[in-house]
């Protein structure tokens, strides 16, 4: 579901160029930097100093600029520091997870990823009010949930107080970024269940599309998942390329190797750059028009 925004908030969006800015470059320090790194533990332990880096730079911006007007502050704490703190928190919650899981034995271990999903589950029963607001795109509480004259305690992990500053919190903006992480963390879970079992995703995930299978080349395919990663379309633009292209091979039984170098290939074509998205629309064309005969 596309996460709405509202007439009075598109209005602001060209006004916070500067932090922005600060999260087009987390993005990039992210896939370029944190998501390519394998190891988990070190990649989790890189993924929170950008996090914690970009988060200490949009905390300076605030106390230098401020906001111009409420929408702009509202479309900062829904849209703009959630990002980066629901890494904080997701890189955070896999550190831990790695560090505190059982050293041996695939049944411990099993157990132990379990109780973290019930964990999750419990999260998200005790917010699903709030999960369900912000999933359905509402707006009409945004003056209380993201500004900062509404503020409220939330429950938080004790190393994330350390933004939890007056001037760079609001209510929401912590529990929508936990939300977030939270999703995340769920993908990290599965892919770990996976590695000790592969029989596990049956019992702890949806069950795969045995009967969908992708017949076009990996190239096509790599194409569409950057133009939807592109759209920001899925889970509200939320999701980084890696939950993308992972759950493509699941849904269509495929892998994917060398993506990033698959992409960079489609950027170096002559010509065209989008040739099978051009090809859909070409396609779809015929079939309207088809249709309509």
């Amino acid at each position: 579901m596309k996460l709405s925004i509202p007439p009075y908030v598109l209005t602001c969006i060209t006004d916070v160029t500067m932090f922005t800015t600060a999260i087009k470059k987390f993005h990039q320090d992210l896939n370029t930097q944190v998501l390519v790194v394998s190891d988990v533990l070190k990649k989790a332990e890189l993924g929170i100093e950008v996090a914690s880096k970009t988060l200490v730079g949009l905390k300076e911006l605030v106390e230098q600029e401020d906001f111009e007007d409420v929408p702009q502050e509202i479309y900062f704490f829904k849209h703009l520091k959630p990002c980066p703190m629901s890494y904080l928190i997701y890189f955070t919650e896999m550190r831990t997870c790695e560090l505190r899981k059982p050293k041996a034995g695939a049944s411990f271990q099993t157990r132990f990823y379990k109780k973290e999903l019930r964990k999750i589950n419990k999260f998200f029963n005790r917010n699903m009010n709030f999960v369900r607001y912000m999933e359905e795109g509402h707006t009409y509480l945004d003056h209380q949930f993201f500004t900062r004259n509404a503020q409220q305690n939330f429950p938080m992990t004790p190393m994330l107080y350390t933004y939890d500053y007056p001037d760079f919190s609001c209510s929401h903006d912590m529990l929508w970024a936990q939300v977030q992480a939270m999703y995340r963390l769920i993908h990290y879970i599965r892919d770990a269940l996976k590695t000790i079992n592969p029989n596990s995703e049956a019992v702890y995930m949806p069950q795969k599309h045995h009967v969908m299978l992708w017949s076009g080349s990996k190239t096509a395919l790599v194409e569409l998942i950057y133009a939807l990663y592109a759209s920001q379309y899925l889970n509200h633009g939320l999701s980084d390329l890696n939950i993308i292209v992972s759950s493509f091979e699941d849904f269509f039984n495929i892998k994917l190797d060398g993506v990033y170098k698959t992409y960079g290939e489609i950027k170096a074509r002559k010509g065209s750059k989008t040739k099978f998205l051009e090809e859909l629309i070409l396609k779809l064309e015929y079939k309207i028009r088809q249709d309509d005969t």
